[in-house]
């Protein structure tokens, strides 16, 4: 008998491909001809979806149903879909009734799936709002210290994102590049919504081939690529901050700092320089001071201060640099030297914080907004910064500030995620393991058993973007992708849309959800929204049966020679910025009110505190893999290809291995005082000595009885500490961390997160009773 095999378009996060299936049955996705950088990411997708993890029906936790055990311990009792569904009706109706809409927290937050119609965070908010509303996270991990920083200061960043200066005019213009944090390029592969074409790589090659210098201030040579030949000065992690400052007061002690500019375009210079000359606090900002700090040779700082001077310098900030403690200082020190330098407006000059954090960012942009799946009305007005969910779990009716306000946690009974993986990013996961334990009821949708899945009471299974038909539209991408589903969702999985309906239905308001409207009619309204959006523009798509059985539709670039900020510079007083003052605030009036002794009014240097406390010798970093977005699809051939004996790699230097009998390929123990987790050591001289680098995105698979709850796959948030970078804006400070780190000589233990979880039957009493609302009480 011959295979039936069959080939069809998708989209991605990490890029558009060919689905090829056999049988029905996916079996590879393959690169889009047109990508000339396609991401092996996409290998990961049919091992994973077809792997040994897949939830494939709905499962209910047997704690739950018999009010014991313990959330991420527990075994699970598989159900039909009408009695999960039926459990699901009658204890939202309960907390609902009990609690009040102020106990559900929706805390789905992740990339999810690239559709714009089949968005997982979308189809749960929007089912919610119809059910009067849920508590909602505010911010992100990646960029949260930005996103609440830099109003004060510039205005709203995800506008300042759309606005970078682009890549072909660095490299007409630009005589030199400096990369705090460098500029990973594993981290392009991706963009949120989709990319189509890959196109930072040559770009890149473009600046290098023009003469472009770069300059690569991170513990990680890495964070480079090859193609640009960057120089590497590697600082202690935590220390830009410093490093900037030792620039600044160069610039300024030697007068090549551009007071015109200073004093047309900013605010609160007077109050930066004096704590520069150490008129504040006693101690001089100077290149002397920064290499004492971070490492940099002093003479080394001095010289490329004098570099910067003497031609068109642009000044990057990688958004890692945040997710640290005081994360918001190398933000507001980027501002301050670009400006100093007085060349920001200017063509290939100034700042960019978030180069390189995705595949778009200063390569290409939207034309105009695709249309999407409207979440409609949130009645409730109370959220929480999102990375302070296990304190707002572990701490209901709390206090705590945020950006000026004072603000009280929520008393939160129900907990929903879909389309994200909190026992990956959110840090310190002891904590979010004890913090998972209070609410009365945890509901996760997913594809496969996640430790977040492990945590969860009831689970549903729900189809992959390869199963459901879709269109994909990057947030800063020129293509829309049609993803027509190549293959039917594994064992009992569903799409969320029908899920949503039929839980609306025995909620008793179908139409709130569905407004009368299938799948298919939805999705050719949204794309209708998406035309009419198009035609404003000067755009022209094809009907809604021409696109989806074709091809990647690509755009005009909106904006190829973009300058960022370039409109204010031309004339400040026409265009001022949205701050305050309508120019950059090098000092902030509006902050300094606050009071805040973790971020005061203007740049200010802060020692991390882990470095301060100095309990352990080496400074942790994580970072995003090569191998997968954040967490998703770990389990697939390409993610596990990379690992060593199952687990995640980590980078130790030389020096640091030998002192401690560590080879290459070694199982490592890494421990502090939150935590440990097993790694598999990968010796190279491309990390700073005193540093070792664990990729993100491991599936936590913690064993209970090992000390410390021990992770064994090698998940960096089982290391780092719970604090947030400063009570402005209560972001995530993950990236400050100490450990030590050990040659693991006992029996090397399975990690088991790739497999199923333990299943047993419920005796049908158990169902009964909590169908009665008898349980979580």
């Amino acid at each position: 008998m011959t295979e039936k095999t069959a080939r069809t378009l998708t989209g991605s996060h990490w890029g558009a491909g060919i689905a090829e299936t056999v049988e029905g049955r996916l079996v590879a996705v393959h690169p889009h001809p047109a990508d000339p950088n396609p991401s092996e990411i996409n290998t990961n997708i049919a091992s994973s979806l077809n792997g040994r993890a897949r939830v494939r029906r709905p499962a209910v936790r047997r704690g739950w149903l018999t009010g014991e055990g313990v959330r991420g311990r527990d075994s699970f009792v598989e159900v039909s879909w009408d009695d999960v569904l039926d459990l699901l009706a009658r204890e939202l109706k309960r907390v609902r009734q009990t609690h009040g809409n102020e106990a559900i927290f929706a805390g789905s937050y992740g990339w999810s799936s690239a559709g714009r119609f089949h968005h997982a965070q979308s189809q749960l908010k929007r089912f919610l709002n119809g059910q009067g509303g849920f508590v909602r996270s505010e911010g992100n991990y990646s960029y949260n210290a930005a996103l609440v920083l830099m109003p004060h200061i510039v205005g709203p960043f995800r506008m300042q994102v759309a606005q970078a200066t682009r890549w072909q005019v660095i490299a007409k213009h630009t005589d030199l590049v400096v990369m705090f944090g460098g500029m990973a390029q594993r981290n392009t592969q991706v963009s949120d919504g989709g990319v189509a074409k890959h196109r930072m790589v040559d770009n890149l090659k473009a600046c290098a081939e023009a003469g472009v210098r770069f300059v690569n201030l991170s513990p990680l040579k890495t964070d480079a690529a090859d193609e640009i030949a960057a120089e590497w000065l590697p600082p202690k992690p935590g220390t830009d901050t410093a490093v900037m400052m030792g620039l600044a007061h160069t610039l300024l002690s030697e007068s090549l700092h551009d007071p015109d500019f200073l004093e047309r375009y900013t605010v609160g210079f007077d109050k930066v320089a004096a704590y520069l000359r150490g008129e504040v606090d006693g101690v001089v900002k100077s290149a002397e001071w920064a290499a004492g700090v971070s490492g940099v040779p002093e003479g080394r700082i001095v010289a490329l201060a004098r570099e910067m001077a003497a031609g068109r310098t642009m000044v990057t900030c990688a958004a890692a640099l945040q997710r640290a403690d005081y994360g918001e200082q190398p933000l507001w020190i980027s501002v301050t030297l670009a400006a100093i330098l007085g060349q920001i407006g200017l063509p290939g000059g100034g700042y960019t914080v978030g180069f390189g954090v995705n595949a778009n960012i200063g390569n290409i942009e939207r034309p105009f907004r695709w249309g999407a799946l409207p979440q409609g009305k949130n009645p409730v007005n109370d959220f929480v910064p999102v990375a302070m969910i296990s304190e707002m779990l572990l701490n209901p009716g709390g206090s705590y500030k945020y950006n000026g306000e004072n603000r009280t946690f929520p008393d939160i009974r129900m907990v929903w995620w879909a389309g994200g993986n909190p026992f990956h990013h959110h840090q310190d996961l002891r904590r979010l393991h004890r913090a998972f334990q209070r609410p009365d009821t945890i509901i996760v949708n997913e594809l496969n058993w996640t430790a977040t899945a492990r945590h969860a009471d009831i689970v549903l299974p729900v189809a992959a973007a390869q199963e459901r038909t879709d269109f994909g539209g990057g947030k800063s991408d020129n293509a829309l992708v049609p993803m027509l589903a190549s293959s039917t969702p594994v064992g009992e999985a569903r799409v969320e849309f029908d899920i949503f309906a039929d839980l609306a239905g025995r909620m008793g308001d179908a139409e709130t959800f569905t407004e009368g409207l299938s799948k298919d009619m939805w999705l050719k309204r949204i794309w209708s929204e998406t035309q009419q959006a198009a035609d404003a523009a000067g755009e022209s798509l094809p009907d809604w049966e021409s696109f989806i059985q074709g091809d990647i539709v690509e755009l005009n670039d909106p904006s190829p020679d973009q300058v960022f900020m370039a409109e204010f510079r031309k004339d400040p007083e026409a265009n001022p910025l949205q701050t305050p003052s309508g120019r950059i605030e090098l000092y902030s009036q509006r902050i300094a009110s606050f009071g805040l002794n973790d971020c005061p009014g203007h740049a200010t240097w802060f020692v991390p505190r882990d470095v301060v406390a100095g309990s352990h010798p080496l400074y942790l970093i994580s970072g995003q893999p090569a191998t997968r977005l954040h967490s998703q699809l770990d389990n697939g051939d390409f993610s596990r290809s990379h690992k060593v004996q199952g687990r995640e790699p980590i980078l130790i230097h030389p020096e640091d291995a030998g002192e401690r009998g560590i080879a290459e390929g070694d199982v490592v123990e890494v421990f502090n005082e939150r935590g440990r987790c097993l790694a598999g050591a990968r010796i190279t001289d491309d990390i700073r000595k005193g540093c070792v680098f664990l990729w993100t995105g491991a599936w936590y698979d913690p064993d209970f009885n090992a000390p410390q709850e021990r992770d064994r796959h090698g998940n960096p948030n089982a290391l780092t500490h719970d604090l947030r970078t400063s009570s402005l804006t209560q972001s995530p400070a993950s990236h400050s961390a100490m450990v030590e780190i050990q040659r693991f000589d006992g029996t090397v233990p399975p990690v088991t997160v790739h497999e199923q979880p333990e299943f047993e039957a419920a005796p049908r009493s158990d169902m009964q009773n909590m169908a009665r609302g008898d349980q979580n009480t």
